[in-house]
Parts: structure tokens; sequence; C-alpha cells
């Protein structure tokens, strides 16, 4: 019964998901027990993935790795982290659990997604958009400005939305599979 629960909160979450993203903007005040709770859930969520993206930056401060390196590696480990709670739980043979986690990588590559879309915005990054609340630079900005496609930087983001949704949707039939199939086999076992 707790993995049906589960189930289908995480179905609401991703249903409501793109009304209520924190880079959604909304007029007004947020009304409601559920705004409320999604906001928390997005805060607590988006705060993590911050962290652990910083911390790839600072892996990149302590050894000599090249400036393109030190940009990617923050949103490499944003990625990689959820990717390897899901990879532990997967080889652990705890399916559900691993497609609990996939779906954060999809959550946290929707995260990129939005970061990309605004790398036309400049190399610098002022604090009110900073994850650590300092002024600092764009990783998008400075990546994209590379190769020359800071100009596509909306069609690159569209594009990553669409991957970061199709595996939030992935991970959400695996775990509604597994759900059921769970409460078959309780109900057998019964």
């Amino acid at each position: 019964m707790a993995y049906k629960v589960l189930t289908g909160l995480m179905i609401l979450f991703f249903v409501m998901f793109p009304h209520y993203s924190s880079y959604v903007t909304h007029p007004g005040t947020p009304h409601g027990l559920f705004h409320y709770f999604f906001t928390l859930f997005q805060f607590v969520s988006n705060q993590t993935l911050g962290i652990v993206h910083e911390a790839g930056h600072g892996v990149c401060y302590l050894l000599p790795c090249p400036q393109w390196l030190t940009a990617a590696n923050g949103t490499v480990f944003q990625l990689l982290f959820p990717a390897g709670v899901a990879w532990y739980y997967w080889k652990r043979g705890e399916r559900y659990w691993g497609f609990f986690a996939l779906f954060f990588v999809g959550f946290s590559l929707q995260y990129t997604a939005w970061y990309i879309s605004t790398a036309h915005e400049g190399l610098h990054l002022p604090a009110s958009k900073s994850f650590l609340g300092v002024d600092g630079y764009h990783d998008f900005n400075y990546l994209l400005g590379l190769v020359g496609w800071v100009p596509y930087d909306g069609i690159i983001s569209a594009l990553v939305h669409f991957v970061a949704y199709l595996i939030m949707l992935a991970a959400l039939i695996g775990m509604i599979f597994l759900s059921v199939q769970k409460g078959k086999h309780s109900t057998d076992d019964d």
C-alpha cells in the first residue's frame, strides 16, 4: 500500500510540476496547502541538488581542472548524484527505489534546462540568481559561448526539458508497474 501511495504522490507531483515549478512566475501570493507543500518540496530538492552542484565545482577548485571542466562539473555532479543513487538501488535489486531515484535525475535535468535557458542573460550571474547568494559566473553562458551556441540556448533548453520529462515519465511508469505488481504479490500472500 505504501508503494501505491508514494507512486500516487509522485504522479501528482509530475502532473502539477509544470504549473508549480519554482522558476515559473506566479502572479500574486501563493494560496493553498498544496501549493505550500509543493513549494517546500521544490525548495528542499533544489537546495539539495544545488549543494551537490556546487560540490562539483569545488572538486575542480581542489584539482587542476581546465576552466571548461570546472564550469561543467557542477552540472555533471548534479546529474550523477541521483543517477548514482538509482544505480545503487538497481544493483541491490530494489527496482522501485531505483526508479524513484531516476525520477530525480529527470527533476535535476529539467532544472538544468532552466539554467541553460538563461545563458543569453550574460556571463555575470547576479547574487539574486545564484545558489550561494553571491555574484558568480553563468556556467552555461561560458560553456555555450565556447562553441558559439549561446543564441540557441532556448532550443537547447527545450530539448533538455523534453529529455528530462521523458526520464521522469519513464521512472513513473516503472514505479506504477512495480507498485501494482507489489500489490498483487501482497494479496497473494494473504
